[in-house]
């Protein structure tokens, strides 16, 4: 099983100043931060595209996990790429060719994820699992920021751990939505590694205290 690795969300930073939220998760000593790409189609809400991803990488030098939720995000992947993301991740259930599209996000020089939400059953990834760096289990239908962790994703989490362990597959599996210390252990006891957090990690009263306790997760 992979350490823990908490990536915050710059989503629930302070929008009229990315930069300095940026700033504060690499002052923790902490290495990712993710970064929700929304279009308003795939998902009811905006957030920003790669000019955004471009600035804060100027002066940032944190692993950049970008999270696609976009209709058509083959369309945007080189975009992101070349803005200076490290990883790209790409869900599911828009209709195009995922595994060229994962294939196009290595060779620019990436790493790739799949996601699925809440609603879509795990069975739809197993095509690309031997295929990607990491899995996203949304568990909160994604969108907007502050909703309540889903339990029911948990049995979802535990089966793609189960799938990694039998065929010997090295990816790291990431939840997004809800997640805070409580609901962090959960997911890592069905076999989660990797945990975005937002509201609660830019909320708590002591970040630093916030990043330690997920460390031993």
């Amino acid at each position: 099983m992979h350490a823990p690795l908490l990536a915050p969300s710059i989503l629930a930073g302070d929008h009229a100043n990315l930069g300095a939220s940026a700033a504060i998760v690499g002052q923790l000593g902490l290495t990712w931060i993710h970064l929700d790409i929304m279009d308003g189609h795939f998902v009811p809400n905006f957030s920003f595209g790669p000019q955004t991803v471009a600035a804060l990488r100027k002066n940032s030098k944190l692993f950049f996990d970008v999270h696609l939720m976009l209709d058509e995000p083959h369309r945007y992947v080189e975009a992101f790429a070349k803005a200076g993301a490290n990883l790209i991740s790409i869900h599911v259930e828009p209709a195009y060719d995922h595994a060229a599209t994962l294939a196009r996000i290595r060779a620019l020089g990436c790493k790739n994820g799949i996601v699925l939400n809440p609603g879509t059953p795990a069975e739809a990834i197993t095509p690309f699992l031997a295929h990607v760096d990491l899995v996203l289990v949304m568990t909160v239908q994604p969108g907007f920021g502050g909703q309540s962790f889903r339990q029911d994703m948990l049995p979802k989490i535990t089966q793609i751990d189960r799938w990694r362990q039998e065929r010997s597959l090295d990816f790291r599996l990431e939840v997004d939505g809800g997640v805070d210390l409580k609901t962090a252990a959960e997911c890592r006891q069905a076999g989660a590694d990797t945990f975005v957090a937002g509201t609660s990690f830019f909320a708590a009263q002591d970040r630093s205290a916030f990043a330690a306790a997920m460390a031993k997760l």
